[in-house]
């Protein structure tokens, strides 16, 4: 840090390209913001839609762009439940709500608080213990514990403090998901903090009055000196503190980035809990307010950086980092032994006493490669390291492919809340979207744009298998709902029609459909996306990456290609082979259901381009069209032995192995559906299809 004024000034801007380079520019900043933005309006209109009193919030480092493809970020979603009422005045208390009032007295860590249950009836305390959930204090008081807010567990979720985590694989990012009580009135913490100088001079005033209209809600954690650690509720300021984030300037945001890349390379290399990205990002926040705001800019990146690493070595040598809006909070407090703070202390010295040598021997995201590159004043062919571009184009599509798997899994949560009047409860849930874009804003009518067409072809369908299994024609109402939903996506809509006309023999316009949705899925750049479950996946197409890149979130249909979910009331417009899947899982095979299976294992669910190619077989031999029948089989083996990105493998496997039996091809039946249980062991019809092929050909003559 005592270098010249232009080795720094040289050190910053080749630093700020590199973290360009690796995804930390505003032009990723800003698509990963509108992208996340998106997805958490569609969570929230999900939830509203369907009765539920909650809103979701996407918060953390994926949506506010401070992130890399090493840092390998979670995506920490919260879920406010509006059906409690965290109060601090007797005068918020509403009638016919869970209401708890916020005690924070000398025996509740700063930033945290007892939640002390009152009457729903009448605005008194509760005197008697409703369940488990409740303790009876000292003082008489019913208390709330924080154990409470318990999601559904299983083998794919681990508990990290009040936040339940699941793993996926490398294409989504992991998820924590919290259950969160909101405080029904604004803090006296965050109106200190907005009144304080440095943050007047910092923000914009309409952002002072966005960050104080935010929610602010508490969740089930203890700190880490809690007297009674079962108790106590964490305040959380998470959504103004996402305002002061998406404040920041983009040299200001690769300094957070720096500072996490560091934390995980060098100071929690060996101990991965002595710090914690939520403290760098503390730090950081304390830095901007208390600097003028012209020294964050992109030549001085590395002074910056030396900065705030000083300032943390400084809240670490006196064991106190002040939450930036709660300063009562000390975010340090009981987090490090006598030695871990002195191995910190000495890292961090080493780190800032290299004037910018350490930053050298950061193997994350090549940044160290990278640099060396920039700083070099000869030409370097730089092997098996992406670029700028590819990494754009990289980042693009797998915010389009989890923003359309979002979109894909949500359909299936909103099928699971379908009561038995199936369709009134459809055209409840569309009037109300409809109303919800009216009144929305710019996001929320993007979302919904989104939902409508899915909802619209289910609506259709279901309403076309009631009356088909009372025997009567399809009504034009169906029709209407089923062209509504053509463009959902590039198939899953068009394939729903298909398939109706299929079932009711109206071959001539099941294969026209076919035709054109066939000639729609560009292999090229078209891409399978399915929300069931985050299945195994290789590389997507570079021309898919490419329009990613280049297109805006409101073309994502257009290129992507769900798979094709069909619910039990909608059993009379699938074909028979197809309906195997609804009865796939044995009493033996239920317990092997994961929380994600649980959503989609009672329907029958294919991939896209597969179901194109079966549908074709089926109605070319209807149509007595055997060469372009032959062309669908194969077509059909092609896709379900070597397609990529398929989330219903087995399934495809399935309906080919039943389409090599009506071809008089035992053999190759049976080993599509070894095959399929290569791919799922479990819940599989696969093991229906073996024993009817086998009782088949077993009692027939010799």
């Amino acid at each position: 840090m005592f270098q010249s004024p232009e080795y720094c000034r040289t050190l910053s801007l080749k630093l700020s390209e590199v973290l360009e380079d690796v995804g930390v520019n505003e032009k990723m900043v800003m698509k990963r913001r509108k992208m996340f933005m998106l997805r958490e309006s569609l969570g929230t209109i999900m939830l509203r839609s369907t009765g539920e009193k909650r809103t979701l919030y996407h918060l953390g480092s994926q949506i506010e762009g401070t992130t890399t493809i090493g840092l390998r970020s979670d995506l920490d979603t919260v879920i406010v439940d509006y059906d409690y009422n965290v109060i601090q005045d007797w005068a918020e208390w509403e009638q016919s709500k869970i209401n708890l009032l916020m005690i924070q007295d000398e025996n509740v860590t700063p930033g945290y608080c007892f939640l002390q249950l009152l009457r729903s009836d009448e605005p008194l305390f509760e005197t008697n213990i409703p369940d488990e959930h409740y303790i009876r204090d000292s003082n008489g008081r019913i208390l709330l514990k924080n154990t409470f807010v318990i999601l559904l567990i299983d083998e794919n979720i681990e508990r990290h403090g009040p936040s339940n985590a699941i793993s996926r694989n490398d294409e989504y990012c992991d998820l924590d998901i919290v259950i969160a009580y909101p405080c029904n009135s604004r803090l006296q913490s965050v109106s200190q903090f907005l009144e304080r100088p440095g943050v007047m001079r910092w923000l914009l005033s309409e952002s002072v009055r966005y960050a104080a209209s935010c929610d602010c809600f508490v969740v089930g954690t203890s700190s880490k000196i809690a007297r009674y650690p079962e108790l106590e509720w964490r305040i959380s300021t998470s959504v103004p503190e996402r305002c002061l984030m998406f404040n920041l300037n983009i040299t200001q945001l690769q300094c957070y980035v720096l500072m996490k890349i560091f934390l995980k390379t060098f100071l929690n290399a060996q101990n991965v809990s002595a710090l914690s990205s939520f403290m760098c990002k503390t730090v950081l926040l304390h830095c901007v307010e208390n600097t003028k705001q012209n020294i964050w800019k992109r030549d001085n990146l590395f002074t910056c950086l030396s900065y705030c690493l000083l300032e943390l070595h400084s809240y670490i040598q006196n064991e106190n980092c002040p939450h930036f809006i709660i300063s009562d909070n000390n975010l340090m407090a009981g987090q490090f032994t006598a030695e871990e703070k002195r191995d910190v202390l000495q890292k961090l010295c080493d780190m800032i006493q290299s004037d910018g040598k350490c930053l050298l021997r950061i193997s994350m995201d090549n940044i160290s490669h990278r640099l060396q590159v920039k700083l070099s004043s000869f030409v370097h062919i730089v092997c098996n390291i992406p670029t700028s571009l590819e990494i754009h184009e990289d980042r693009s599509s797998q915010l389009f492919i989890n923003l359309m798997t979002g979109i894909s899994g949500g359909i299936l949560v909103f099928n699971n809340y379908l009561s038995n009047d199936h369709i009134c409860y459809l055209k409840q849930i569309i009037l109300r979207l409809t109303y919800y874009s009216i009144r929305g804003n710019k996001l929320e009518q993007l979302a919904i744009r989104y939902l409508l067409p899915f909802l619209s072809s289910t609506l259709g369908l279901t309403t076309a298998s009631t009356r088909i299994g009372e025997n009567y024609p399809v009504p034009y109402e169906a029709l209407k709902w089923l062209t509504f939903g053509l463009n959902s996506d590039v198939t899953s809509g068009r394939l729903k029609l298909a398939s109706m006309f299929y079932c009711v023999g109206d071959m001539d316009r099941a294969e026209f459909i076919l035709r054109q949705t066939e000639s729609r899925y560009n292999s090229f750049i078209v891409e399978p996306v399915c929300g069931c479950w985050p299945h195994p996946w290789t590389r997507r197409s570079a021309e898919f990456k490419r329009k990613c890149s280049e297109l805006s979130e409101n073309y994502i249909n257009s290129i992507t290609s769900c798979c094709v979910i069909f619910m039990q009331t909608e059993v009379n417009c699938v074909p028979r082979e197809l309906r195997y899947e609804m009865m796939r899982s044995t009493q033996d095979d239920m317990p092997y259901r994961s929380m994600f299976e649980i959503l989609w294992m009672n329907y029958a669910v294919v991939d896209s381009l597969p179901y194109i190619y079966f549908l074709q077989y089926k109605t070319y031999g209807y149509l007595q069209r055997h060469q372009d029948q032959q062309r669908a089989l194969s077509n059909l083996a092609k896709v379900s032995f070597t397609g990529k990105n398929f989330g219903h493998r087995e399934t495809a496997l399935n309906l080919l192995g039943q389409c090599m039996e009506q071809e008089d091809k035992p053999r190759g039946a049976l080993q599509c559906y070894m095959l399929s249980f290569q791919h799922r062991e479990r819940n599989n019809a696969a093991k229906f299809h073996i024993c009817n092929l086998l009782r088949k050909y077993v009692s027939s003559p010799i």
